[in-house]
């Protein structure tokens, strides 16, 4: 396998500057056909930091992104990334009270959108104090082209470029910020421990499906750009999209299981050629054994890793690799690997210490990628990063005598339904005002399409009706479709504990048994 010469940059600007030289001609983005090379991706990136200048956003000012999946989106944040200004993509399934709270937020100046959004994004955007301006991503990509490249001073690797939300417990999502070396410090101790699929063939290509206002989107144009190789954007996942991209020569992906349920069990899966494919990811939710079995059986030459991470920690800190997965299936496959070089991780108790192994703690990381904090939320920040750094996930795991970490349950509760993070608490709020509604319990269960799908369980005030699909009408004017419940069970009282708190646990119990474990 050729193995390219490493450079130990740290950030966006030196790997661009790297590439334009080394790759110009060389394609960095692939959308639709339309083909952006890295002579052409280090020039317009400079253009657009000049468009930044002319509107007063420069070094540590936030600018957001409204859309699906764009190559217009990465030119964007790497300008931003560049000259040190950071990039907040939003989610496009996000409710307009969910948007306009994250632009108020990060008080951002722009605001880039997609063209199907801008209607969506000025109403928005008008609504906030800041009243960031609405920029539409082909007209800011024209205006680019016709301005000078900027001469500009380069961030250094601690400072901000990315600033990702990630939904709170508590109701409204934490920005999690990542700076330059958070995104990119675990790539060097990879190279150096010379792990197979830390190295890229120049003519390698990854395709970018998953939405990219999550990690396991934008974090995968980290990984190719670090690399000098092709990204192949697509706007959204479609299992067609997908076979069609792994026909057009991908060689690299990351995919949610129940995406992977979706491109397997598709009728082109059949007849379609998967040997471009060298490596599959996936990841951000348990993967079902006889799904994985029965998608190693459907790309036999392809190379499975399960990646295990969260925004907090700029995406992977654990992998499982290849070697660990096998047609008939094993018990490590139920695992979520072992930490990658350059990260440690410890399954510790209530008193934060390191727990014997094999017995069930809170899953606690120490890396390079880990985020410096939350926006704004010196609380929340020190309740995740503890005084020696170590990041607290909520996950509950047990470690085993060889450092394979196996995740049991969510002490946090949160829903993971085809592959987005849905928080009880976010969905209990929006039922909660609904007048014939006296309690309210949100849980997941158990969903052959999602993985997970939600459910509400509601007790009605005295003397009402309560109508299953009113509440999900109710809830879906004010939510996030994929946040809406799926079900609603009417029950007559909460199941509680004597200090009063929703035992949660009893309301899953019925839908989970006979599953092998709490989550899905």
């Amino acid at each position: 396998m050729a193995r390219e010469t490493h450079h130990d940059y740290f950030t966006f600007d030196e790997i661009l500057t790297f590439w334009a030289k080394e790759r110009p001609d060389g394609p960095a983005f692939e959308q639709e056909g339309r083909v952006t090379s890295f002579a052409e991706t280090d020039d317009l990136t400079k253009r657009l930091i000049t468009l930044f200048r002319e509107r007063g956003v420069g070094k540590g000012d936030r600018i957001a992104w409204l859309g699906k999946n764009a190559d217009m989106y990465f030119l964007l944040y790497l300008a931003a990334a560049r000259v040190g200004a950071v990039m907040v993509p939003i989610g496009w399934r996000l409710a307009p009270p969910e948007i306009a709270y994250i632009l108020e937020d990060t008080g951002a100046k722009l605001l880039f959108a997609g063209a199907e959004f801008v209607e969506t994004a000025s109403r928005v955007a008008g609504d906030v104090p800041m009243k960031p301006q609405v920029i539409e991503a082909e007209a800011a990509r024209r205006e680019a082209a016709a301005l000078p490249p900027a001469t500009y001073e380069a961030p250094g690797p601690d400072e901000a470029v990315l600033q990702l939300y990630t939904s709170g417990t508590t109701g409204n999502p934490k920005g999690a910020v990542l700076s330059n070396r958070n995104l990119l410090g675990l790539r060097n101790p990879g190279n150096e421990a010379g792990l197979d699929w830390n190295y890229y063939e120049p003519g390698d290509c990854m395709l970018i499906a998953m939405p990219c206002a999550h990690i396991g989107g934008t974090g995968l144009m980290n990984i190719a750009v670090a690399n000098g190789v092709r990204s192949l954007v697509q706007a959204e996942f479609t299992p067609v999209g997908v076979l069609e991209a792994i026909e057009n020569g991908a060689t690299h992906m990351f995919i949610v299981p129940a995406a992977l349920q979706m491109v397997v069990q598709h009728p082109r899966a059949g007849e379609t050629d998967f040997t471009h494919l060298r490596y599959l990811m996936y990841g951000a939710a348990p993967m079902p054994l006889e799904l994985l079995k029965q998608a190693v059986r459907t790309m036999p030459g392809t190379k499975f890793l399960q990646a295990y991470g969260m925004t907090e920690t700029s995406g992977t800190i654990s992998i499982l690799p290849p070697e660990d997965h096998s047609l008939e299936g094993n018990e490590r496959m139920r695992s979520a690997g072992k930490a990658v070089p350059g990260a440690e991780i410890e399954v510790r108790g209530p008193d934060n210490s390191e727990l014997p192994r094999g017995q069930i703690g809170e899953v606690c990381i120490k890396s390079p990628s880990n985020t410096a904090g939350y926006w704004k939320l010196p609380d929340a920040t020190a309740k995740t990063i503890d005084p020696d750094g170590w990041l607290h996930t909520g996950d509950a795991g047990i470690m085993d005598e060889d450092g394979y970490v196996y995740i049991q349950d969510r002490i946090k509760d949160m829903i993971i339904s085809g592959g987005e993070n849905v928080y009880p608490a976010e969905v209990e709020n929006a039922i909660f005002g609904h007048p014939a509604i006296a309690e309210v319990a949100v849980i997941g269960v158990p969903s052959a399409k999602w993985g997970e799908e939600v459910k509400a369980c509601v007790v009605p005030k005295p003397g009402a009706e309560i109508e299953e699909a009113e509440v999900i009408a109710y809830a879906r004017e004010r939510i996030a479709a994929f946040k809406v419940p799926k079900s609603v069970d009417i029950i007559p009282e909460m199941p509680r504990n004597p200090s009063g708190k929703i035992l949660r646990r009893q309301l899953r119990a019925p839908y989970w048994e006979g599953q092998e474990r709490q989550v899905s």
